[in-house]
């Protein structure tokens, strides 16, 4: 656990000014539609740090921020797998192959997703919500 959570302007200053407007929006996302605690930490071998929304043991997803962009780890499980095939159309290309070429473990699949700018924002939340439905229907 870090014993100073990094302010903003720290966190813009390292995933630098494209990447911090996907990173407010999608933290402003998942506070907003989720009661998941965030678990500050450095990033270790990842990144320099990372942020865990967890809950109970679960975790949601983690951002880990690097210099100059940042990536979200989503875990699908098996359920959530399934779902995200049914609904692959509703995914921009990118994402979609970013899926397909992830390996598949026996827990599901491990999706690291690379931001710089806003072009996957949309795509991480659906995906977020496929994971967990949101406490409210504002998505």
């Amino acid at each position: 656990m870090l014993e100073k959570i990094p302010s903003h302007e720290d966190i813009e200053k390292l995933i630098g000014s494209s990447a911090v407007a996907a990173w407010d929006e999608l933290t402003e996302f998942v506070v907003a539609n989720y009661e998941f605690e965030p678990v500050w930490d450095d990033g270790g071998k990842h990144a320099i740090w990372e942020v865990k929304y967890r809950r109970s043991g679960k975790t949601l997803c983690v951002f880990y921020m690097k210099d100059d962009y940042f990536t979200v780890l989503i875990v699908l499980g098996k359920a959530e797998i399934e779902k995200f095939e049914l609904s692959m159309g509703d995914f921009n290309s990118e994402a979609v192959e970013l899926y397909e070429s992830t390996h598949q473990y026996h827990d599901g699949k491990w999706l690291w997703i690379s931001l710089k700018d806003h072009s996957l924002v949309e795509d991480v939340k659906k995906l977020i919500v496929i994971k967990k439905k949101p406490k409210k229907a504002s998505v």
